[in-house]
């Protein structure tokens, strides 16, 4: 049985945190799916189609790791999709607690899902996309915080 890891997100924008966490998890995995979510209580910031488009780029050297969008539970997606794992990254003990009580509940709505947690490499810490947003919303300069392929100008 092929090893499918669903890497759920809006990725508004993909952060090179979000990066290391993919690239780190390549080898656990024989496919991720990086699936771009819907999230009723967030407004997007950048269009679907740029998101795809810097991700499907971010990655073209990896054939392992597929970008698709999705609506819905993620586990759900999941199930679409054959995966059997859900990958999250966690930068701090707020991520933790937030995030297992996520895994917790798609655990029993799906019990056969199992959520893998990498902790976010220690560099990029304080990285989040609302964050980028926000510096960049404001004409301030992001390019360190996300990977080369995005191009935000």
């Amino acid at each position: 049985m092929q090893r499918i890891a669903v890497f759920p997100g809006s990725f508004d924008p993909i952060t090179k945190g979000h990066e290391s966490v993919i690239k780190r998890a390549i080898p656990l995995f024989d496919t991720i799916i990086i699936a771009i979510g819907e999230n009723s209580e967030k407004k997007e910031y950048f269009p679907l189609e740029k998101r795809l488009k810097w991700i499907k780029k971010t990655f073209e050297k990896y054939p392992a790791v597929k970008v698709m969008p999705y609506n819905g539970l993620t586990v759900d997606f999941c199930k679409q999709v054959n995966a059997t794992y859900i990958l999250r990254g966690l930068r701090t003990s707020a991520d933790f607690e937030f995030e297992r009580s996520i895994g917790q509940m798609n655990k029993n709505i799906h019990p056969d899902i199992e959520t893998v947690f990498l902790l976010t490499a220690p560099e990029y810490t304080h990285l989040n996309s609302s964050i980028v947003r926000e510096i960049h919303k404001h004409g301030g300069n992001v390019e360190q915080f996300v990977p080369d392929s995005v191009d935000l100008k």
